[in-house]
């Protein structure tokens, strides 16, 4: 039998489980809703969830994937009791991984065009009415789209293909560095400009006024969806990662580190934002705006802003990559440790279907913009997003939380076993009350305000 593969090294595991992490609601959510809900006073409540609701469900995948050691796909059927059906779970968390990709990879398609448009100086001494004309140009292309989308599958199609360990984990290593390097290089620049002062500390200063402005229970609501989305757990995309490493450390300590990772980009962007929006007397946004409409027209009224822009725009690139890697090889391990696929052939068949599968996200925006699933404006990419964010992802953690604490699943005494087998930080035995019954009614609230919001109010 072929022995499976595994991670090189403990760095590459943080590495690329952090990739996976840290992607565009990092930069374009994060920093916008901690201006708007009292800077520091709502970090403080984001981090207070991010430890009981996002943490204990990014260490349940990790334990169940390094148990069972497989992907999402396979290891709810090696570890379910005999006579239950735990395992369709499995093919709940394939589907959310490949819907996910299906709108990620048009989303990843616009950074990496941005970075062309930018580097070729097309965005360079644009009013702001022209570059909000030049993004909408860019959505209408769908040859232009359809190819950057393209362009970012293909990247992840041929890094994948390559190997764990001489691709995944070597290309998202080099990425993740270049990461972090360009967003101090960003901060920097930015914290240095003329009036940035202002922008920081609406930014980190705690305002309790702001956060009663918009109520505790909206503030909450916002850290805990935050605290939730941001690690994107509940779909398994964190379980392939816990099947490559080994038991020398327990899984809490790792996970912490990711979190601490994700957190630290999360703050930063908003360093770069702020600072410059406010010497540049320009009103932060949040969504595609901030990236392709505000943060240009900040650009282009600094020294230097097209080099800046590039910058920016390199960050944002490899934030979507790893985020696209990272899934894709979740996505690829399922053929090849369930049908014994080559790891050539997996990448290259599930690359064209997910080619062909995002092309719907593409059109939406052009071709088929009639199409408004959601209501009047929304798009088949809101539609996508809707799926994972506010169904997949809380019902899929409400799954493995069940599953690592019911005796009709794996159970609680597996789950502590596998998470705290190796050295470093345990997680505490004495959570469990904890983890099996107030847990599962905080992610229910989160399921369920999340359609409230969307649909009545």
């Amino acid at each position: 039998m072929k022995q499976r593969e595994s991670l090189n090294s403990r760095i590459g595991f943080l590495l690329l489980s952090a990739g996976c992490a840290i992607g565009l609601g990092n930069v374009w959510r994060f920093p916008f809703i901690t201006g708007a809900y009292g800077g520091a006073a709502f970090v403080f409540i984001y981090l207070l969830f991010l430890l009981i609701l996002g943490l204990p469900i990014l260490i349940m995948e990790f334990a169940v994937g390094r148990a069972a050691q497989r992907g999402v796909g396979h290891a709810f059927r090696l570890l379910e009791p005999a006579g239950t059906r735990w395992h369709l779970a499995g093919y709940m968390g394939i589907f959310g991984c490949f819907l996910l990709m299906m709108f990620y990879t048009t989303i990843t398609g616009w950074m990496l065009s941005y970075c062309w448009y930018a580097l070729r100086g097309d965005l360079s001494g644009l009013t702001p009415e022209q570059i909000g004309a030049f993004f909408e140009a860019t959505l209408q292309d769908p040859y232009s789209m359809t190819g950057w989308m393209g362009l970012s599958v293909l990247i992840g199609t041929l890094v994948c293909m390559v190997g764990l360990r001489k691709g995944v984990e070597r290309i998202t290593k080099i990425m993740m560095a270049c990461l972090f390097l360009v967003i101090l290089v960003l901060v920097v620049r930015a914290v240095t400009l003329p009036g940035a002062l202002e922008g920081i500390r609406f930014y980190l200063m705690p305002d309790i006024g702001r956060l009663l402005e918009h109520g505790v229970g909206t503030v909450v609501f916002a850290a805990m969806g935050q605290a939730f989305f941001t690690l994107s757990v509940g779909i398994g995309s964190m379980a392939i990662f816990g099947s490559y490493i080994g038991k020398e450390r327990s899984l809490t300590g790792e996970a912490l580190s990711i979190l601490g990772m994700d957190t630290l980009v999360a703050l930063l962007a908003g360093l770069v934002i702020f600072p410059a929006c406010f010497a540049f007397g320009v009103n932060a946004d949040s969504g595609p705006g901030l990236v392709f409409i505000t943060l240009p027209n900040v650009f282009n009224n600094m020294p230097g802003g097209e080099f800046w822009g590039i910058l920016f725009f390199v960050f944002m690139g490899f934030a979507a990559l790893t985020t696209v890697i990272a899934v894709m090889e979740g996505i690829i391990a399922y053929p090849m440790d369930g049908w014994g696929w080559s790891r050539r052939k997996a990448a290259s068949i599930v690359g064209v279907l997910l080619f062909v599968a995002s092309l719907p996200c593409v059109l939406g925006f052009n071709t088929w913009a009639d199409i408004q699933p959601l209501g009047a404006k929304s798009s088949i990419l809101d539609l996508e997003d809707f799926i994972v964010s506010n169904n997949l992802l809380p019902l899929g953690s409400l799954i493995f939380l069940l599953f690592c604490c019911s005796r009709r699943g794996w159970g609680w005494d597996n789950f502590i076993k596998e998470a705290n087998s190796g050295r470093g930080i345990r997680f505490p035995a004495g959570t469990r009350f904890y983890v099996t019954w107030i847990l599962p009614c905080i992610i229910l609230y989160v399921f369920v305000q999340g359609y409230i919001n969307k649909f009545f109010m």
